[in-house]
């Protein structure tokens, strides 16, 4: 059972959330939050193992939020799917730095939703084709970018992982791409992460634009 917590300022976003996602089996929401501080409060108590979160509320905000949760040592299983109707280049990019393992817009049907959660349970990143694609236009004109300097630790076959999951494939898509197995692509991914200090592979999409390892429009 995916266990979910769910922080929006609204009561009615919220009960509809709750009864959207446990239509499935395998969800279910075990407590909500109306704000950050209470978001965090909720967490640290409860340990979900997702967490729906909204970027503006009054207060703390989603992302002062997502990124104290994201600090606790305690919490770091815990995946953060921001859920927003605004899905500017800056709210998607702030979202994803701040440690969050998605980002949804709050109008996706109740099935993407609910894959949405099941998704970031598996630890794997929650970032569509087309929101890849503004987080690649975002990082990439990130006025203060880390140095490439920062991959100087990276083999070229590294290298080449990290230009793949930038590009949005998935491990299966780099093995077939890069013609390795599945499991060595994975294990590729998890020496990137543990190298780069990367919290998951959406941190690393940012990464792979930000140093200038890839430009938008490469593949």
């Amino acid at each position: 059972m995916i266990r979910v917590v769910l922080v929006d300022d609204q009561q009615l976003v919220r009960e509809g959330l709750r009864a959207l996602l446990e239509r499935a089996d395998d969800i279910t929401v075990v407590e909500d939050a109306d704000d950050g501080d209470a978001a965090f409060e909720v967490v640290t108590r409860q340990r979900p193992d997702v967490v729906l979160m909204d970027i503006r509320m009054p207060g703390t905000d989603g992302i002062a939020a997502t990124r104290r949760i994201v600090a606790d040592p305690a919490l770091r299983h815990v995946q953060i799917v921001v859920l927003t109707t605004f899905d500017t280049d800056e709210h998607i990019l702030d979202a994803v730095r701040a440690g969050a393992a998605g980002f949804l817009l709050k109008d996706a049907s109740p099935e993407d939703m609910r894959e949405a959660v099941r998704v970031v349970a598996r630890g794997e990143a929650l970032l569509s084709p087309a929101v890849t694609r503004r987080v690649m236009r975002a990082a990439a004109a990130s006025p203060s970018p880390p140095s490439a300097d920062r991959l100087a630790t990276l083999t070229e076959r590294e290298k080449e992982v990290l230009a793949k999951v930038g590009a949005g494939c998935s491990n299966g898509e780099i093995a077939g791409c890069l013609h390795m197995s599945p499991a060595t692509a994975r294990t590729h991914v998890s020496r990137l992460l543990a190298k780069l200090a990367a919290r998951d592979r959406a941190q690393l999409v940012v990464l792979a634009y930000e140093t200038g390892l890839i430009v938008p429009g490469e593949r």
